[in-house]
């Protein structure tokens, strides 16, 4: 049994270096990502975190496989420590991102808006720095997000294209090609900040875009980390049981 417990803990630490892989893997996805790549204040930690995981692991396969007590004890505590950071992790990401997504449909124009103010207080306030949002904008400009789209119609618009590249219906200009004379221009804070030159970048509803996609896909990061916290929680149990092992070891000598 003993030996049982040595081999697992290598086998699930060896699994647990694959799958840290998997979550730097997500935080490089998000880096690159053509909707998120301008935001940067998200991936670092998913990376930061993969590797940290991957350090661990293997650490925990040196020490099960070779039955090293010290190395073991180290891996146990530095181990807690990560299972606490990925569940607090886990939790923020999902309730920072519980609010948002709320699609405002328009009646009769077959396309969606988003607004600021249905996502999260944390979210609003990365975006609503004005530091933050030029640095936001200066690359959402280098993407050319906004050029080479049909203007007739929107309904193939990214939430970020949507509230960038456009203002919003409320404003009630004339048609999809001609943004100029607004029949409601106090209808939305966003009509005055439409121009020709910038769009709508300056505006709430490009915020909103912004924080949708990273909502979106915080989400399936949020999933991953999820998955990888319940199995570092039996990785940790079984490598308990291979300290005891480790520490009988050097006890009995053998």
């Amino acid at each position: 049994m003993g030996l049982t417990s040595n081999y697992l803990t290598g086998i699930l630490n060896f699994v647990a270096m694959i799958l840290s892989l998997a979550v730097i893997g997500a935080g490089i996805w998000l880096a690159h990502r053509h909707e998120t790549a301008c935001v940067k204040f998200l991936q670092f930690p998913v990376i930061a975190l993969g590797l940290f995981i991957l350090l661990v692991s293997l650490a925990g396969f040196i020490g099960s496989c070779f039955r090293i007590a010290w190395l073991l004890w180290i891996y146990l505590l530095v181990m807690l420590l990560l299972i606490l950071a990925l569940l607090a992790f886990t939790a923020f990401a999902f309730v920072v991102t519980s609010r948002g997504g709320a699609r405002h449909s328009l009646a009769g124009l077959g396309y969606e808006e988003y607004r600021l103010t249905d996502y999260s207080p944390w979210l609003q306030d990365r975006v609503k720095n004005p530091g933050n949002w030029a640095k936001i904008k200066s690359c959402l400009i280098a993407a050319r997000v906004c050029v080479g789209l049909e203007e007739a119609t929107f309904t193939n618009y990214s939430p970020l294209q949507s509230g960038c590249c456009r203002p919003p219906a409320a404003c009630g200009f004339a048609n999809a090609t001609s943004w100029a004379d607004p029949q409601n221009p106090n209808s939305d804070p966003d009509c005055s900040r439409w121009n020709q030159e910038d769009l709508c970048l300056d505006c709430g509803s490009c915020k909103a875009g912004v924080l949708e996609n990273i909502k979106r896909d915080w989400r399936k990061v949020a999933f991953v980390s999820a998955v990888m916290f319940f199995f570092l929680v039996i990785v940790y149990s079984v490598g308990c049981c291979a300290f005891r092992n480790a520490r009988k070891k050097e006890v009995l000598g053998f």
